[in-house]
């Protein structure tokens, strides 16, 4: 293998129960499992906060995932907010690499602060992460995402010690390799080495209030990074972003989400 997505990689771990601590409660499971009205709802979620999303997009989108974390609100049971995941595994440079891809993500804004999302996220990915420290000791794991949004970039600094790109840090030469293959590989074309920017044809930007950027949010130094590194997210540009998924690599906040993990076993 070289460089290529395995397409014989999927994610191990069982679906989970139900899990919750305040008006959500979120569930992990695989994607063939959902409905038709929960597809639908997921897609109206989208497009309330996404302007230009086609239906065939989004379809396509989740046809490659493995596993969607479901956040329904308690009482009801709708759908409040979802997370698409799917593994990836590359070969760069002879290092075996595997990766987890955050796809499509919203939560309704009514519950914008829960935690259930990372939580559920935590679960899923460092557990995966265990086992494969356990079963391929040099195998290096990574979160890679791309964000059109500043509140998505946010999550890294929230969570992870190093990641990139990042403002008081230069990106080392590999794990920029790193981040190009997987960009390349994923997006093709659509992905631009030099400025590390996912341009899609049919762009889907978030619409107006859900993200925007203030003179008074540009106070913040990650939020000015994010919005200097990419400064056409109001158009649709998304940034290509990386973290290492270990232990040693998570802040405070991450040990919390950790502990919380553990917690629902």
């Amino acid at each position: 293998m070289n460089n290529l997505i395995d397409a014989s990689s999927t994610l191990t771990l069982q679906p989970s129960s139900g899990v919750g601590n305040g008006r959500l409660e979120g569930w992990v499971v695989p994607r063939a499992s959902l409905t038709n009205a929960d597809r639908d709802r997921m897609y109206e979620l989208l497009s309330t906060y996404f302007d230009k999303t086609e239906r065939s997009i989004f379809e396509d989108d989740l046809a490659e995932k493995e596993l969607i974390i479901l956040l329904r609100e308690i009482r009801s049971g709708e759908i409040q907010g979802f997370s698409t995941l799917m593994r990836v595994e590359i070969n760069v440079d002879s290092q075996d690499i595997v990766a987890f891809f955050s796809g499509d993500t919203i939560v309704a804004k009514e519950y914008w602060g829960e935690t259930v999302l990372s939580r559920l996220w935590g679960q899923i990915v460092f557990a995966e992460a265990d086992l494969i420290a356990a079963e391929r000791p040099s195998t290096q794991v990574f979160w890679f995402l791309i964000s059109s949004g500043y509140k998505t970039y946010r999550f890294l600094p929230v969570f992870f010690r190093e990641f990139f790109p990042c403002p008081s840090l230069a990106t080392p030469q590999h794990i920029q390799r790193i981040l190009d293959v997987l960009g390349k590989t994923r997006f093709g074309s659509e992905y631009d080495a030099a400025s590390g920017i996912v341009r899609f044809r049919h762009a889907a930007p978030l619409r107006q209030g859900v993200a925007d950027i203030s003179e008074q949010r540009l106070n913040d130094p990650m939020v000015a990074f994010f919005n200097s590194k990419n400064p056409g997210h109001a158009r649709g540009d998304e940034l290509a972003c990386i973290a290492r998924i270990s232990r040693a690599n998570v802040t405070r906040a991450g040990e919390r989400m950790l502990a919380a993990q553990n917690s629902l076993k």
